[in-house]
């Protein structure tokens, strides 16, 4: 297809030769889909997403991005390497990884400066995330005395001032209030009827819905078990509970125990890599 912009074929991966993470992954992505990656920890969702960002290589399989082959020798090429940064952004689970500058400002113009852009657009950039996500406020402050929901939000403004055609996120609503959360869900929707491709990985089945097209589930044995619509995977009670995305609630009314499926919220999980 003349949109596809990431194509896993049997991806297998280990870290350090003998820790599975990827088992015989088939995925495809084409340009301006929404995609969620859902699944337990340790089943393979970051390790997924480490990939598609070119910061590890399949052990076996084919993996390309337009039509080339994902590989250590080709982001050793710098001019490979800053054009494939400049289409793709990725922000990771955990903030303080992204987050190395002595001031969030600093922090977020790291990356376009990085990358070539002149002072004056990446100045006009930085204004206009202050306004979107409202963190004119954090500018001259450390990241360190950050909350978990301002790091976050430093995070991601540090990705989109770049620009990429490709969002790849994990887990970015984390930890985060309902208010936060509904910011950055309506953020990436708004990116999304731009043009941009969101790929997301996530524990939060309540937000799958609005921020895909197509969900993939990960099993434990870190392979994909079931991909489809967001309705499909979402109705799939046994999917859900099979692959520890739902657990079994259970309350006593008057005489009586009643016993209660529920949505696996991400706040009911502790964060933990590789996802």
């Amino acid at each position: 297809m003349h949109n596809l912009l990431f194509s896993l074929k049997n991806v297998w991966f280990s870290y350090l030769g003998k820790f599975p993470a990827l088992a015989a992954v088939d995925i495809d992505i084409n340009a301006g889909q929404k995609i969620s990656i859902i699944g337990a920890n340790g089943s393979g969702k970051s390790t997924l997403l480490h990939l598609l960002d070119g910061l590890i290589f399949a052990d076996k399989g084919a993996a390309s991005f337009c039509g080339r082959e994902l590989n250590e020798k080709d982001f050793n090429d710098s001019e490979f390497s800053r054009n494939f940064r400049r289409k793709v952004g990725f922000v990771f689970q955990n903030p303080d990884v992204q987050l190395f500058c002595p001031t969030v400002k600093e922090d977020i113009i790291f990356g376009p400066l990085q990358l070539g852009f002149g002072k004056d657009e990446t100045q006009k950039r930085l204004e206009k995330l202050i306004a979107i996500l409202a963190i004119e406020g954090l500018l001259e402050r450390s990241p360190n005395q950050l909350s978990i929901g301002e790091k976050r939000k430093v995070a991601l403004a540090s990705t989109l001032i770049i620009r990429p055609d490709i969002l790849i996120l994990d887990e970015p609503t984390a930890g985060l209030d309902p208010l936060t959360t509904r910011h950055i869900i309506d953020l990436l929707i708004d990116e999304n009827i731009s043009g941009k491709t969101i790929i997301t990985s996530t524990h939060d089945l309540h937000i799958v819905e609005e921020i895909s097209d197509v969900v993939y589930v990960f099993g434990r044995e870190r392979r994909i078990v079931k991909f489809g619509s967001p309705d499909s995977i979402l109705s799939d009670t046994a999917l859900l509970s099979e692959n520890n995305l739902v657990h079994i609630h259970s309350h006593r009314h008057k005489d009586k125990v009643h016993v209660h499926p529920h949505v696996r919220l991400e706040h009911h999980l502790q964060d933990g890599e590789p996802g």
